[in-house]
Parts: structure tokens; C-alpha cells; sequence
């Protein structure tokens, strides 16, 4: 008979990012005995916050808005509003100005949106309807690990949307351009030039997770999502430790499961002599995506909006039209930049008033770059912003500039500032960082990171999935 989990047992989690957490919590609920261990003196990993401009102005150091969080068929298991965590649903999820002076708007309700969109309504409403009216169902496909899915029809009908070029999807369903621009936005959170095949993909998810579950922030910034998680862990007698960079297996002799909350070069550099060969080749043959260049602002007053509409959204995307967007994500895969990059804009301040002092405010951009990139994009980023609201560079009291480099050395997981944990085309979405997926070749020895499916965003699923892996494996 095979060997039972005890609370004798020792497991531990490498990383406390929201992967590394669920992974964490998912063990502990299961019966073992879970150490975490946080290289970094705050837990969080790409979910932390912090006064990176001037005191009393708390920042997103990364992940700003959440609405994977909360349609992710794990964490919305666990109780985290009993650990602190409240969401806070902007009136509008999603603005897109446009030089005219409008807005395409993304709205949380279907019917609004569709309404909103005009000529290119019934076309919205036609396809994104029927995935709306089963999104957990789509979900619980779509964020788990490759096989054979529990509702083939419908993950088959999503793949016929998902599997095209942003760029041709946008050109074929609508005509105007207000509808291909919004729809361009949201492929671009793929990180890919969006002529790539499954670019559309991304597209679809975050408009359908809009109309499901709204684009919430945390009240209080992206740490109290990880503090959530960690007093969860802890209340089912989980331990965390901080400060405490593990650089070899050989530093945790004593342990029967270990789970890495790290990308593949992390895990080469902490595990490689214990690996074979064949394996560590595909290791070092993964392939990182195109980085980010962050900027985060104080301001002395909102931003002064052409567009009414985005005075009411949680997050505003900068990028004018399709035309203009698919060549700003483009320029990454080509080794250069753009002059005019797809601004992504999150003005949380608005919303949650303890992000800034009485009458000040926040806001947090970053557009994609090429890995690894030196180029300063802060003229360009807020040429963007003031494109689209004259005057914005008037409120700006200070700003934090955060480059690939910059994000890499605050988390050693954003490779060249890829936030993704990898690219994520089609070669590498479902099979990541190869066909092991979770596990390898070292008995005991996980991957949970989000360089495993289903890749990144703050939704704690990888982590779920390696945790499973290894709980299946030792029954």
C-alpha cells in the first residue's frame, strides 16, 4: 500500500506568488505539512504593492486589475473576503478613446456593450452571447490542463472564435472602427503581434470575463490579494518564510514535495545538476515573450479626460485604431518599438479611495517592448496618455519608471519584463513549458508557475493544477 500524506511529511512551495499561494493552499488542504519560501522580504510575487512615488500614494508593483481572479473556478472556492479581500467593480470595465473625442466602450453588461457598439451590436451580441450564457462551463475547460475537456461542444465553439489572428477576426466581424479597435485592445493582452494565430483568443476571454464578472481591483491595491491568500494559508497551518532565496535543491534535503513558483531559468539555476540532459535542454530552449516598460504617477487631480466615458472606467486602453495597435505589438517581435505603443491604463484612485491622499491621485501604464529592452518609452507612454487627454502631464506630481531590467531584478520571474511567464502562441500555450507540463523527471519536483498551463494572469490555476498533479501522483 501506497504511502498517505501525513502532516510528518515535509512539502515546500518556492515562490509566494498567486500560483505559488493556491499551490500552497491546495497541498495544506489536502493534509500536508507546507513550508513557503519567499526569496523577497514581502510575499506577492507579481501581485505586491508599494509608495513607489511619494508617500501615501500606494502603487501596484504589478498586476493592477483582476477580473481572472475572480472568474478562476479555484479561488472563487476559496473564502479570501474572510482574509481581508473586497473588490471594488468600476461603472464601466473597459474605455478605448478614439481621436475624435468618443470612446468604444466595454461595458459590464452584454447588452450595453452591444448597444454601444451600434452597426457592430448584433455581430457582438451573436457570438459572444451563447459563451456568456456558460461562462463557468468555459472556464473550467479553458483553465485547465490539456486533455480531454468536460463540455467539448462549447470549448469547440469558443476555438473556432479563438484560434484566428486578432487582426482577421476584428476585419471579418465588424466594420466600424470603433468595434475593431476595442476588440484589437483586448487581443493585445496576448502579448503576441495579433497576425498570430490564437492572438484572438486572449480577445474573447477578457470581453467575456467583462460581461461575467466585471474588471474588479482590490480594495486596497493587488497585496491584499496576496495577504488574503497567505492568512488563508496560515489559518490551515501553512508556514511562510521571507528573505529566503533557495538556490539548490540541495538546501531542502529534507523534503519529500517541492513545488517552484518559477519559470523555467529559475528553475534550471535551482535544480539543473539534478535534472537530466534531455530535459534541461528543453528548459533552456524555452522561449520568453516581449517585455514591459511600466510607469506608475502621482497625480494632483484625475486625468483630464476627452472622453467622458473613460472618467468612469477602471481601465483605459491607448492605442487608437486596429491599424495603429497591431503595429505597436508588432514592433516587440521585430526587435524595435513604437512611437505611438498600445498604452495600457489602469486609474484605480478614482475607485478606491485609499490609494491616494484627499484629492490626489494614481495611475499606473505600461506598453509592450522587446525582452530585455533599454529603450526609455516614458516620453512615448505619456505622449500617448496626453493624446487622448490634454493636459495630463500638468497633474503629474512624480513618477516611478520601471524598465524590463527594473522588473526582472523586483521579480526574478518577469524575464526581460515578460509578464506572462513565456509566450504564449500556439507552440507554447499548451504544452509549457513542454509536454511534462507540471512535473519532471525528479521525483517530488513541480512546476506551478505560470510558465504552465494556462499561462499567465492572476488566477492561481497553474499553481491548482501542479498541486493536483502532485497529490494524484502520490495517491
Amino acid at each position: 500500500m501506497k504511502q498517505k500524506w501525513a502532516k510528518s511529511h515535509s512539502a515546500y512551495v518556492i515562490g509566494s506568488g498567486p500560483n505559488g499561494l493556491t499551490a500552497a493552499v491546495t497541498l495544506a488542504k489536502a493534509g500536508i505539512a507546507v513550508t513557503v519560501l519567499e526569496a523577497a522580504p514581502i510575499i506577492g510575487g507579481g501581485a505586491r504593492s508599494g509608495e513607489l512615488t511619494l508617500p501615501g500614494f500606494v502603487h501596484d508593483i504589478g498586476s493592477a486589475v483582476h477580473p481572472m481572479a475572480v472568474a478562476s473556478p479555484v479561488l472563487r472556492t476559496f473564502p479570501l473576503h474572510q482574509h481581508g479581500l473586497s473588490w471594488i467593480q468600476p461603472p464601466v470595465p473597459l474605455a478605448h478613446p478614439l481621436d475624435d473625442g468618443s470612446a468604444a466602450v466595454l461595458a459590464g453588461s452584454l447588452e450595453e456593450t452591444a448597444w454601444r457598439l451600434e452597426s457592430d451590436g448584433s455581430s457582438y451580441r451573436r457570438t459572444m452571447g451563447p459563451l456568456l450564457e456558460r461562462w463557468q462551463d468555459l472556464f473550467s475547460d479553458i483553465l485547465s490542463p490539456l486533455g480531454f475537456p468536460k463540455h467539448p461542444l462549447l470549448l469547440a465553439r469558443f476555438g473556432m472564435l479563438a484560434a484566428w489572428p486578432a487582426t482577421w477576426v476584428a476585419r471579418v466581424l465588424f466594420s466600424t472602427t470603433p468595434a475593431k479597435a476595442l476588440f484589437a485592445g483586448l487581443a493585445a493582452h496576448s502579448v503576441l503581434p495579433l497576425e498570430t494565430l490564437i492572438s484572438a483568443s486572449f480577445g474573447w476571454v477578457l470581453g467575456l470575463t467583462a460581461h461575467a464578472v466585471g474588471w474588479p481591483i482590490p480594495r486596497g491595491g493587488a497585496q491584499l490579494i496576496s495577504n488574503a491568500l497567505a492568512s488563508y494559508f496560515e489559518s490551515l497551518g501553512g508556514r511562510i518564510v521571507t528573505g529566503t532565496e533557495v538556490t539548490s535543491l540541495d538546501e531542502l534535503q529534507d523534503a519529500e514535495l517541492v513545488l517552484c513558483d518559477v519559470t523555467p531559468r529559475q528553475l534550471l539555476k535551482i535544480a539543473g545538476s539534478k535534472l537530466p540532459a534531455g530535459y534541461s535542454r528543453k528548459l533552456q530552449n524555452y522561449r520568453y515573450g516581449a517585455g514591459v516598460f511600466k510607469l506608475d504617477w502621482a497625480l494632483d487631480s484625475p486625468i483630464p479626460w476627452r472622453a467622458a466615458d473613460c472618467s468612469r472606467a477602471g481601465t483605459v486602453h491607448l492605442g487608437g485604431t486596429l491599424e495603429e495597435i497591431a503595429a505597436s505589438e508588432r514592433a516587440p517581435s521585430r526587435g524595435t518599438v513604437s512611437d505611438r505603443p498600445l498604452v495600457i491604463l489602469t486609474q484605480p484612485s478614482l475607485f478606491d479611495a485609499s490609494r491616494a491622499p484627499a484629492g490626489k491621485h494614481t495611475a499606473w501604464a505600461y506598453c509592450h517592448v522587446p525582452n530585455g529592452s533599454r529603450v526609455d518609452m516614458t516620453e512615448r507612454i505619456e505622449s500617448q496618455v496626453e493624446r487622448f487627454a490634454p493636459g495630463f502631464r500638468n497633474t503629474i506630481l512624480a513618477r516611478s519608471v520601471m524598465a524590463p531590467g527594473d522588473l526582472e531584478r523586483y521579480d526574478a520571474n518577469l524575464v526581460g519584463g515578460d509578464i506572462g511567464g513565456g509566450v504564449q502562441d500556439l507552440g507554447q500555450m499548451f504544452l509549457r513549458p513542454n509536454a511534462g507540463l507540471y512535473r519532471t523527471p525528479r521525483k517530488g519536483l513541480y512546476l506551478c508557475s505560470s510558465s504552465t498551463p494556462p499561462g499567465g494572469g492572476v488566477h492561481g490555476m497553474c499553481g491548482y493544477n501542479a498541486a493536483l498533479a502532485a497529490i494524484k501522483d502520490d495517491s
